[in-house]
């Protein structure tokens, strides 16, 4: 077996090993997304998409020749070859059977290869949905607390009207609003009193800014006729 056939089936024992590896039932999705996560591979991550497609690349240059090298062999002309020379069927029989296992190991590399790209994207998917529907299950426990106990409350407030008792919870509760009413008057009281002052405020700036247009209205007219004096003196 030449070097990079060598590597191929290295590559193909590496593939079934990880895979293998990704099916261990006693290891959850969440486990291997915690181990996906880690820095080394957010590291080579900007690099998995380029060897992968490089990997495809180089199986499916490799399957193509070996379907060459199958065609190559398995052809009339060399069995006819073979029939006229018994020496070379041994020969030729031999070489037939390294391309089909290099048709074998390449295409089921280049197959296993899709699929170990598949599994890590589905064990992925499977441990974000897998947290998501926890998160959900526990805020749905969470909802039915609450809502049993509003139910709870709701039928401890029919008993104590029941009981006769009521009457001490609603005036208790008039006032309380009685007491957010004065809260809200006093507000109001004191929004007014500051909006009286900004009002009064702004009605001095306006007046201060009328004296001030009718003073530089004066000093105009008085440079105008300052200049118009100047002008006869040179006349």
């Amino acid at each position: 077996m030449t070097l990079q056939w060598t590597a191929v089936a290295l590559f193909l024992y590496v593939e079934i090993g990880v895979l293998l590896i990704l099916c261990l039932p006693f290891v959850s999705a969440t486990r291997w997304q915690s181990i996906f996560q880690l820095r080394i591979w957010n590291k080579m991550a900007r690099f998995w998409n380029k060897f992968f497609l490089a990997m495809i690349i180089i199986l499916i240059v490799l399957f193509l020749d070996a379907v060459r090298e199958v065609r190559k062999y398995s052809g009339a002309g060399n069995s006819k070859d073979a029939n006229l020379h018994p020496n070379m069927f041994d020969n030729l029989h031999m070489k037939l059977f390294r391309a089909q296992r290099n048709l074998y190991i390449s295409g089921f590399s280049l197959f296993l290869w899709l699929v170990l790209r598949r599994v890590i994207t589905l064990i992925n998917q499977l441990a974000t949905a897998s947290s998501t529907t926890a998160s959900l299950q526990t805020k749905a426990e969470s909802d039915n607390q609450t809502a049993k106990k509003y139910m709870e409350d709701n039928e401890l407030l029919k008993q104590t009207l029941m009981d006769g008792r009521g009457n001490k919870a609603t005036a208790d509760g008039n006032e309380q609003l009685r007491k957010e009413m004065e809260k809200l008057r006093g507000e109001l009281k004191g929004s007014e009193e500051a909006l009286k002052m900004s009002q009064s405020e702004m009605e001095a700036v306006k007046k201060q800014s009328d004296g001030l247009t009718k003073e530089y209205d004066r000093l105009l007219k008085e440079h105008q006729n300052l200049q118009e004096i100047g002008d006869k003196k040179d006349d």
